[in-house]
Parts: structure tokens; C-alpha cells; sequence
């Protein structure tokens, strides 16, 4: 009984032994082992900050009084909000909201020394609500006492009104729903292509492949298109049920937004096509994806602010597709923006999806070498 144990025990630890060296030259595996943990210590310790900070604001200052320049830095003091430019109208700032320049505006009416006098609400603020954590952030701020600033004020419950463009009940929805479009095509598109060079690797095609004249380009191309047509159908389903379940209102025009997904199924579909073409198996390709997908949800926009992020994680942040296509998808959808107006974001997709597919291509090219 005793012998039999201890061979099984032998056995046992020979298999332990076969599976630590096994992974030990498994280099992608080992390093997935030690990168994710290390990852997500870093993003929801350090990256992810649910105290808003920094919110790009403008000012309008139409009572070019002292008493209101102080106001100005007081509420800078606060660390809150990040003036960035200032405008001499209201409507000028409400379109700076519009296009997405500023999150918030500040408004100090020409007769403000007399809504002092009088202990009036003071001013306005102009906020985009489609974000819930910023809103309710510059809403605090109404609240702000001002006796230091202004010694005659008396505490009164509000200091300032608060418009809220986009999401005026505050629902979360609004601005969860086109964010998820990004999460669910990100996870989804970078998937599939990430397992399909791999697939056929693992089937014996690869040679078949090799035998063609089919050009790495080419066969990136092919690769791609079929989820080109399953990314639009979940973005119709995600944006359909969104708008008839959770009355998430769509502002903007349908072929822009047909046009920036399918500018941002292209850029996922390459990262996954670069992914397939590093990974040796298809375990390895699924664990590099993951490897992708959680900082696309953390550090996006999608849960958290973006600007309540350090700057090292901005950078991060801004190399990511899922980044720029929230910005996008939520200011078609809320804001009744265009391509044109978020270029910057529409450029760098371009671009990504340009050098992905060269990427892919020259990778792929050596694989068959």
C-alpha cells in the first residue's frame, strides 16, 4: 500500500515537474502569468481615480469685475475643474460643449456685483451631463462657500444654476450604453482575429496557405472582412436595444455613426490580426487578448473619467482604440457631432488600422519564411 502511494507520488511529481518547464519555456504564458496580476495592481491602485480632477473648463466672464476674476480662482483652487480657454458669450461656450472642447462652462453674468448685493444666484454653470461622475462633480461646486471670496455672501444652499446638456435626468444609461458598444466590439473583434492565423496554424493550413498565391496582405484583408459585417450587427443590436429598452436618445447621424464603427471594427480587427501573428496557440492568443481588453475598460472612459487619470495612464490610454472610439460613438450619439468635428480621434483610428495591417502583414510574411 505504503509502495503504491509513493509511486503515485513519483508519478504526480513528474507530471508537476513536465507542466513547471513546460511553462517555463512557454515565454508569452510566463509572462501573462506575472503581467496581469502586476496590471491590475497598477490600474485600480494607482490608474483608476473615481475623485474627479482637471475637468476641462471654459470660462465666460461677463462682468470683468475683480470680485469675479477671484471667484475664477477660487474655484481653480479646487483642483476640480482645468480653465482652458474662456469665451465672451454663453452660446459660444454652450457650442464648445456641443463639440466637445470643454466638459463644463462657467458663466458670470454682467449684472453679478448685483446678484452679490442682492444674494442672488451668482452665476451658471454650463455642464455636458452626458458623463454622470463629472455632472455630479461640477455640481458640487454650486454648493462651494464663497464668504472667503466674497465676505458679504451669506451661505445659501446654491450659489450657482446648473444646466446639464445631453443627459438632464442624470441616467446612466446615456452614457454607459455607447461606451459598452466599444467594450463589447473591442472583446469581441480583437478575439476572433486574434486566434485565426493561430487556428490555421494549429489545423495544418498554414502550408496549404503557403502553397497560394495569395499575397500576406491580402490574405490580412480576407482575414478581416467577414467580423467586418458581425461587428456592425452587434453595433445595431447594442444601439437598437439601447434606444428602445433604456430611451437612449441618438443625436446624431446614422451614417456617422455606421462610419466611425466601422472605422473602429477595422483598427480592432488589425490589433487582432498583430496578436494572431505573435501567439502560438490559440490559449496564448485568448490570454493576450485579455491582455489588451482590461485596459481598454479601465482606462477608456468607459467606467472612469478620463481626466481623473494620471498622465502616464492618459498616454496609455490615448495609444488604445477603445479610447478614441468612445469619444466618438458618445459624441455622435449624445451630442449630434461629426467625423469632422472629433478628427483627431477619427485620424488616429485611421492610422492605427494602416500600421496594424502592415504590422500583420510583415509578421505574417516571416511566419512563412
Amino acid at each position: 500500500m505504503i509502495t503504491r502511494l509513493w509511486l503515485s507520488l513519483l508519478r504526480i511529481n513528474a507530471i508537476i515537474g513536465k507542466e513547471l518547464r513546460q511553462l517555463s519555456r512557454d515565454r508569452i504564458t510566463f509572462g501573462m502569468i506575472v503581467m496581469i496580476p502586476l496590471i491590475q495592481l497598477l490600474l485600480f491602485g494607482y490608474a483608476i481615480n473615481t475623485n474627479v480632477r482637471n475637468v476641462p473648463t471654459a470660462i465666460v466672464d461677463q462682468s470683468h469685475s475683480a470680485t469675479g476674476r477671484m471667484l475664477v480662482e477660487s474655484i481653480k483652487a479646487t483642483q476640480v475643474v482645468d480653465v482652458i480657454a474662456s469665451y465672451a458669450t454663453p452660446q459660444q461656450g454652450q457650442q464648445a460643449i456641443m463639440d466637445g472642447k470643454v466638459k463644463a462652462v462657467l458663466v458670470l453674468p454682467s449684472d453679478f456685483q448685483r446678484r452679490i448685493d442682492q444674494q442672488q444666484v451668482i452665476g451658471q454653470w454650463l455642464v455636458d451631463g452626458s458623463d454622470a461622475l463629472i455632472s455630479s462633480t461640477i455640481m458640487q461646486l454650486q454648493k462651494m462657500p464663497l464668504t472667503e471670496v466674497i465676505p458679504q455672501r451669506k451661505a445659501q444652499p446654491n450659489n450657482f444654476e446648473v444646466t446639464l446638456y445631453f443627459n438632464p435626468e442624470r441616467r446612466s444609461a446615456i452614457n454607459i450604453i455607447p461606451g459598452l458598444l466599444g467594450i463589447i466590439l473591442t472583446m469581441t473583434m480583437i478575439l476572433f482575429t486574434s486566434v485565426t492565423i493561430v487556428r490555421e496554424r494549429e489545423q495544418g493550413n498554414l502550408e496549404l496557405l503557403i502553397t497560394t498565391p495569395i499575397q500576406p496582405l491580402e490574405l490580412m484583408l480576407a482575414k478581416i472582412t467577414p467580423y467586418i459585417f458581425i461587428g456592425i450587427i452587434q453595433s445595431i443590436i447594442i444601439l437598437g436595444l439601447g434606444y428602445v429598452i433604456f430611451d437612449v436618445p441618438i443625436n446624431g447621424s446614422l451614417v456617422q455613426i455606421f462610419l466611425g464603427t466601422v472605422l473602429f471594427i477595422l483598427a480592432s480587427l488589425t490589433l487582432g490580426l498583430v496578436i494572431s501573428t505573435k501567439a502560438t496557440t490559440q490559449l496564448q492568443a485568448m490570454q493576450m487578448t485579455i491582455f489588451i481588453l482590461l485596459p481598454s475598460i479601465l482606462l477608456s472612459g468607459f467606467m472612469f473619467p478620463y481626466e481623473g487619470m494620471p498622465v502616464v495612464a492618459q498616454w496609455i490610454a490615448e495609444v488604445l482604440p477603445t479610447t478614441h472610439f468612445i469619444r466618438i460613438i458618445r459624441g455622435i450619439v449624445l451630442r449630434g457631432a461629426d467625423l469632422v468635428d472629433l478628427w483627431r480621434d477619427t485620424l488616429w483610428l485611421v492610422i492605427f488600422t494602416i500600421i496594424g495591417l502592415i504590422i500583420a502583414s510583415i509578421r505574417f510574411k516571416k511566419t512563412l519564411d
